[in-house]
């Protein structure tokens, strides 16, 4: 009787601070408001110049963020500076910009034919100051004389200026490329023709789909650690998986086509406020839900499948909002949309993965394989390992992961603890899912609760 006591007493304290750990951990890193998005440019040659428009966020350029490294602009180094100069006036930004601009023309690579230009900066249009917790759209257009005869121009700029998607415009087949970590484009033929093929656009838009996952779909990956945990057997998970994936891909498919387009005019018109302003919300509703339902069912409820599907939708429309930052080249349209929703699988498949393996060894001594010590020993290891790589941060996880390494470490480190704690109290009924699963789904749910306050009470003073 006392044994059972204290077991139930360690599994409630363990919930109660994998909540705690997961809540502090994630929702550092969450204020949408400050998302890092792509730039995007518009080439077009005019009287014997090659112009350049690009739409982005000036603040980040001039509080002199490091683009490459981070996801948010909140959680860098320049997060206070960036949002001195994010409230400035539209002049004021202008100015400073201007003022910037040299150190800026040093980091663009521009050339024709493989001769180096000078970008020379030719305006900057800035947007009101607005709402200060949502990014501000400006743009800025520089341009360089052509020489004669020249044929082809190739262009990019630093790691640290973020990803830039360059786009030809007013001529046939014109090249579209998604330019990151200080890419330079392929040679653009001026008179059109340097279109990539669909089956190269297929290929390159897979990774930018992963990337929407891993590193930076923070929600995502919570929601499907939600359907993870809800018991950690193939079938279950297949039939979960399968319905988000489907339900995902056909509003994916549709609001790139902009077959939803209508929904947002109507939520305009009626609400004053986007119709992805109210899908955040929800999107976060859906993960506290399936955690929380992780909580008091041991198996797939009668009406979950339809409620996987139904979130599915909602979270198809918000990998639409990341497709519409930057938009998707017309002619190769269907490659990129594939190619994307691929990258996205594949990013989904990435997350199950790491996690299968992490609780893998807990759940099969938890349904009686004697490998006590090999347990205690694997989960040690890992342990020191994530509280290594937390310690030291390496610069080059950084870089991959564009968040602090701890971001990702210390949730794995909690649930290595978990695991121990799990095959330690193996002979009482349902160890793993009260000690592991149960607590992890406690720990999702309050994050994605707190997600939803947060985003609803955003769209209402957005409003």
């Amino acid at each position: 009787m006392k044994t059972s006591f204290l077991f139930d007493a360690r599994v409630a304290f363990l919930r109660v601070l994998s909540s705690a750990v997961l809540l502090w951990i994630t929702t550092l890193s969450t204020a949408q408001a400050h998302e890092v998005l792509p730039s995007i440019g518009d080439m077009r040659v005019v009287d014997g110049e090659v112009t350049f428009e690009i739409r982005a966020s000036l603040e980040s350029f001039v509080a002199g963020i490091n683009l490459s490294e981070t996801a948010d602009t909140n959680e860098s180094a320049q997060a206070v500076a960036y949002d001195a100069v994010r409230a400035l006036s539209s002049d004021a930004l202008a100015a400073r910009f201007t003022a910037f601009w040299p150190q800026m023309a040093q980091g663009i690579t521009l050339t024709a034919d493989g001769v180096p230009l000078v970008p020379e900066l030719r305006g900057v249009s800035v947007g009101p100051v607005g709402d200060v917790e949502v990014v501000r759209a400006s743009t800025f257009s520089f341009a360089a004389a052509l020489p004669e005869g020249a044929e082809t121009v190739q262009m990019g700029w630093a790691p640290d200026f973020g990803v830039l998607v360059l786009r030809q415009m007013d001529v046939p087949a014109p090249y579209d490329g998604y330019l990151e970590a200080g890419a330079l484009s392929d040679p653009i033929p001026l008179a059109g023709g340097g279109q990539v093929t669909g089956w190269q656009t297929f290929f390159n838009y897979i990774p930018v789909g992963f990337d929407h996952i891993v590193p930076k779909g923070l929600d995502h990956i919570l929601f499907v650690l939600g359907l993870f945990f809800l018991a950690a057997r193939f079938r279950p998970l297949l039939v979960q998986v399968s319905l988000f994936t489907v339900a995902h891909t056909i509003t994916l498919a549709l609001a790139a086509l902009g077959h939803t387009d209508f929904i947002d005019d109507v939520m305009q018109a009626s609400f004053g406020i986007a119709f992805i302003d109210v899908v955040e919300p929800l999107i976060a509703l859906s993960i506290a839900y399936v955690a929380i339902e992780n909580i008091f069912m041991k198996g797939i409820s009668p009406w979950r499948p339809f409620v996987i599907f139904v979130f599915g939708l909602l979270h198809g429309l918000g990998f639409a909002s990341v497709l519409a930052e930057f938009g998707l080249p017309e002619e190769t349209f269907v490659a990129a949309l594939i190619g994307f929703n691929v990258g996205v699988e594949v990013g989904q498949l990435a997350v199950i993965s790491v996690m299968f393996l992490c609780i893998w060894q807990a759940v099969r001594i938890d349904r009686g394989a004697n490998e006590v010590g090999q347990g205690y020993a694997i989960y040690s290891v890992l342990l020191i390992a994530a509280l290594a790589l937390m310690a030291l941060n390496p610069a080059a996880m950084v870089s991959a992961l564009e968040n602090d390494v701890w971001l990702f470490a210390a949730p794995l480190a909690a649930l290595f603890v978990f695991a121990i704690v799990s095959i330690h109290f193996r002979d009482h009924q349902d160890a793993y899912r009260r000690i592991v699963a149960v607590p992890a789904s406690v720990a999702i749910a309050a994050v994605g609760l707190y997600w939803f306050f947060e985003r609803t009470y955003g769209t209402i003073i957005g409003a």
